[in-house]
C-alpha cells in the first residue's frame, strides 16, 4: 500500500497534495499496490468523496477534536498510528512547509531517512529518486532506504492528474493514539482573507515588485495592474526586508511559492532564492532596465525599461483595450 498525507484547507484539497497523490498513484501502479489517502480532522470530511477520482481506494480518516487545529507532532503521530497499522510501502506528503514539517517529524519518531522535495520515483529496494537540493538549483540522485519509504514531493514537479476511479473504496476512521505533548506546538489562529481576493499560491497572474519599484508607493501602479488583470501582487525578499510590503507578500525559497499562468516580474534582479519560488511559473514576464539581471535567463518575455513607466504605460493600454 501507498499512502499519500492529503492536506486541505477549509474543505479544499490543496494542489500539492493533488500532485502527490499523482506520483503517488504512478508508485501505487508500478508496484501492483493500492493507494490509500490520509486526512486529518473534522474539516476533512468535505475532500473524502474527491479522492476516488485520482486512484485513491481508501480514505483513513484520522478522528480527533484536537485535530481541528494543525499541530505537527500530532499530524506525524497520526501518520505512525496508521504505518502501524496499514503496513504501507511509501508514505507521501506534499513538499510544502506543512508537508515536509511533518514528515521530518515521523523520520524522527520512526529513526527513518526522509526523502524530501522529491521529483521522480523509481522503486525497488532502495528508491531510487530525483529530488530538487539547494533552492531548485541541483537535481540530486539518491538511494532512499528504509522498511517504510517516507518522503515528499516538490510542488509543482508533475502536473495533477485524474486518474482511473478505483472500482471499490471505502473511508476508514480512526481515533490516533495522541498524548498532551503532541500539541506543545498548534496553530492557534488563522487569518482568513478578504472575500472575494485570490491568495499568491491560487493566482493565476501575478504582478511582482522588487527594489526597482523605488518605494512603497510605487506599488501602486502594479496593484493596478494586477486588478485589470485579475491578479494579484507579490514582491522579492528585500522588499519584505525593507519593509515595503508585508512577508506574506514574498515570493521565493522563505515566501511563497507561486504557479501562475504568467509572472509579470517588475524590477526584480532574480536571485536564486527568489526564482524557487516562481520556478512553477507557465510564462514570465521581465521588466527591467538591467540587461544583465539573473531573472532575464529565466525569462519568456522581457521589457527593458524603467518599471514606473512601462507599467503606468500597460496600465493605459489594457484600460482602453477594455474600454474602461
Amino acid at each position: 500500500m501507498i499512502v499519500g498525507l492529503v492536506e486541505h484547507d477549509g474543505g479544499v484539497v490543496s494542489e500539492p497534495s493533488l500532485q502527490m497523490l499523482t506520483l503517488g498513484r504512478r508508485l501505487a501502479e508500478r508496484l501492483g499496490e493500492p493507494l490509500a489517502a490520509l486526512v486529518i480532522g473534522s474539516e476533512a470530511r468535505p475532500v473524502v468523496d474527491g479522492l476516488a477520482a485520482y486512484g485513491v481506494e481508501t480514505v483513513h480518516h484520522a478522528v480527533d477534536d484536537r485535530l481541528d487545529r494543525y499541530a505537527p507532532d500530532a499530524w506525524a503521530a497520526c501518520v505512525v498510528d496508521l504505518m502501524g497499522t496499514a503496513g504501507p510501502t511509501a508514505v507521501l506528503a506534499a513538499g510544502t512547509d506543512r508537508g515536509n514539517e511533518v514528515m521530518a517529524h515521523v523520520g524522527a519518531r520512526t529513526g527513518l531517512p526522509v526523502g524530501a522535495n522529491c521529483t521522480e520515483v523509481q522503486p525497488g529496494d532502495p528508491f531510487l529518486v530525483t529530488r530538487l537540493r539547494w533552492g531548485g538549483s541541483l537535481l540530486e540522485d539518491a538511494r532512499l532506504h528504509g522498511e517504510v519509504k517516507l518522503l515528499t514531493v516538490a510542488p509543482h514537479s508533475i502536473q495533477a492528474e485524474e486518474g482511473p476511479a478505483a472500482g471499490g473504496w471505502s473511508v476508514e476512521e480512526f481515533s490516533p493514539a495522541l498524548q498532551d505533548t503532541d500539541f506543545r506546538v498548534q496553530v492557534a489562529r488563522q487569518e482568513g482573507r478578504p472575500a472575494g481576493k485570490v491568495s499568491l499560491p491560487e493566482a493565476r497572474v501575478v504582478v511582482g515588485g522588487g527594489r526597482g519599484v523605488g518605494s512603497p508607493e510605487g506599488f501602486g501602479p502594479l496593484e493596478e495592474l494586477a486588478e485589470l488583470l485579475g491578479g494579484v501582487v507579490g514582491c522579492s525578499r528585500v522588499v519584505t526586508s525593507l519593509g515595503w510590503r508585508p512577508h506574506t507578500d514574498q515570493v521565493g525559497q522563505t515566501g511563497v511559492r507561486i504557479a501562475p499562468d504568467i509572472y509579470i516580474a517588475c524590477g526584480i534582479s532574480g536571485a536564486i532564492q527568489h526564482m524557487v519560488g516562481a520556478k512553477g511559473a507557465k510564462r514570465i514576464l521581465v521588466i527591467n532596465t538591467d540587461r544583465q539581471a539573473p531573472i532575464l535567463t529565466h525569462a519568456d518575455y522581457a521589457i527593458i525599461g524603467d518599471v514606473q513607466q512601462v507599467v503606468p504605460a500597460l496600465v493605459s493600454a489594457i484600460r482602453e483595450g477594455k474600454g474602461l
